[in-house]
């Protein structure tokens, strides 16, 4: 058995720790073929396994893992939609514009500044406006940070 092929396969240990060794160890392996276990890994019932996936998603770096990505943004867990914020902004794909905005709604303010911050570095104008909403939020760090953004934007305009 080859190396990916036992990492995919210890996807589903019922032991955690596996799981997530698993998951770190397939986002190193440079091998795109891990991206399509590692997106139906985003199902796993323990919050830390979904956020290795979700981090070795970002380190393949790959389009190919943009729609698993999105699918974590509305993760339960605030730390696996971090990460998905985190990964997608490695990847850098605009396909997640869309999603990104509506994580300006996040309760999370850690969620909102995350998203601003990779809207405004993703270059695509449909988030200036959805970004300027955010001046009126009450933590001067997710104001500051959209509006970074907004001027990042309209520099490339």
């Amino acid at each position: 058995m080859d190396t990916i092929t036992h990492l995919t396969a210890e996807l589903h240990n019922p032991i955690i720790k596996k799981r997530r060794a698993s998951a770190k160890q397939l986002g190193k392996s440079a091998n795109l073929s891990a991206i399509q276990p590692l997106m139906s890994a985003l199902s796993d019932s323990h919050s830390g396994v979904r956020c290795e996936v979700v981090q070795a998603l970002g380190r393949l770096g790959d389009s190919a893992a943009i729609a698993g990505l999105i699918i974590a943004l509305a993760d339960k867990d605030v730390t696996v939609r971090e990460a998905a914020i985190a990964a997608i902004g490695k990847i850098k794909d605009r396909n997640a514009v869309c999603p990104l905005i509506r994580c300006l709604d996040d309760k999370n303010t850690t969620i909102r500044i995350g998203a601003a911050e990779v809207l405004g570095r993703l270059g695509d104008s449909r988030a200036i406006e959805p970004l300027k909403k955010l001046a009126s939020d009450p933590f001067a760090d997710v104001r500051e940070t959209a509006e970074a953004a907004i001027h990042k934007l309209q520099k490339r305009l």
